[in-house]
C-alpha cells in the first residue's frame, strides 16, 4: 500500500487501548514518525538541519520552504517508483517500506516548514501539530474536537494550554489513522501487482499526497 488519500480521515474505534496489539502499533508508528521523521535518524537528517541548510543556500523563507516541499516531493517519487518495481512478488515488503519512508519523510517535511516559521519542534504542541498535517483535512477536524483550529496563530497556544495527556491522545488518534492505512486496498493498488505500471502508480499516489501534507504544512503553521 501506498498513502492513497490525505484528505478522508479513517473510522476510530471506541479505544484504540481496547486492541492492545493495535495500540502497541500505534504507539510505535507515532514514536517512529516524530523520532526519525522530526529528530532525524542515521542518514536521515533531522527537519532542522534539512530546514537549515536550505534557508542557507537560499536566503529567503518563502522560498526555502517551497524548495523544501519540493525536495521531499522528488523523494518521495523515487521511493514509490522503487518499490513499485517488483510487482506482486516485492509487494509485501516493498509496499510497507514504501508507506514508513513516507511518512518518515511528510514529517520531516512539516517539522522544517514549522521551523523555517519559527515554531520550536522539540515542543510538544508543534509535534502534535506535525502529526496532524499528515492527516489534511481530517488533521484540522480532529483539532476540533479539542477544541483548537489549525491554521490560526492562536491554535498552538490553545494546544500549549493542555494538558500533556490530551496531546498524548491527540497522538495516539492521529497514529490510528495513520496506522489503518497500512491495510487500505483499493484500486490503486492492483496497478502495483505489474512492474513498471506499478512503479509509476507509486511515484504518481505519493507526489500527489506530499504536496497536500506540503500544502497542510504552511497553513498549519501560518506565518508567526
Amino acid at each position: 500500500m501506498t498513502i492513497q488519500e490525505q484528505d478522508v480521515p479513517a473510522a476510530e474505534p471506541q479505544s484504540i487501548d481496547g486492541d492492545t496489539s493495535k495500540g502497541a502499533g500505534v504507539e510505535r508508528l507515532v514514536d517512529a514518525v516524530l523520532s526519525r521523521g522530526v529528530d532525524g535518524f542515521g542518514p536521515l537528517k533531522s527537519a532542522e538541519q534539512f530546514a537549515a541548510e536550505h534557508l542557507a543556500q537560499h536566503g529567503d523563507v518563502e522560498t526555502a520552504i517551497a524548495r523544501v516541499i519540493a525536495t521531499h516531493t522528488r523523494l518521495v517519487a523515487a521511493s514509490g517508483f522503487a518499490t513499485g518495481l517488483g510487482g506482486p512478488l516485492t509487494m509485501p515488503v516493498a509496499i510497507p517500506t514504501d508507506v514508513a519512508v513516507f511518512y518518515a519523510l511528510s514529517a520531516r517535511c512539516v517539522a522544517a516548514v514549522a521551523h523555517l516559521r519559527g515554531y520550536d519542534t522539540t515542543s510538544d504542541e508543534v509535534r502534535s501539530v506535525v502529526l496532524l498535517s499528515l492527516l489534511g483535512a481530517g488533521g484540522a477536524g480532529l483539532a476540533g474536537e479539542f477544541g483548537a483550529t489549525l491554521g490560526t496563530k492562536a491554535a498552538m497556544a490553545a494546544l500549549k494550554k493542555l494538558p500533556g495527556k490530551t496531546l498524548t491522545e491527540i497522538n495516539k488518534k492521529v497514529g490510528f489513522r495513520l496506522f489503518t492505512k497500512f491495510g487500505t486496498t483499493g484500486a490503486i493498488n492492483l496497478g502495483r501487482w505489474v512492474p513498471v505500471v506499478g512503479a509509476g502508480i507509486g511515484a504518481g499516489v505519493n507526489v500527489a499526497a506530499m504536496r497536500t501534507t506540503g500544502r497542510y504544512a504552511k497553513s498549519n503553521f501560518p506565518v508567526s
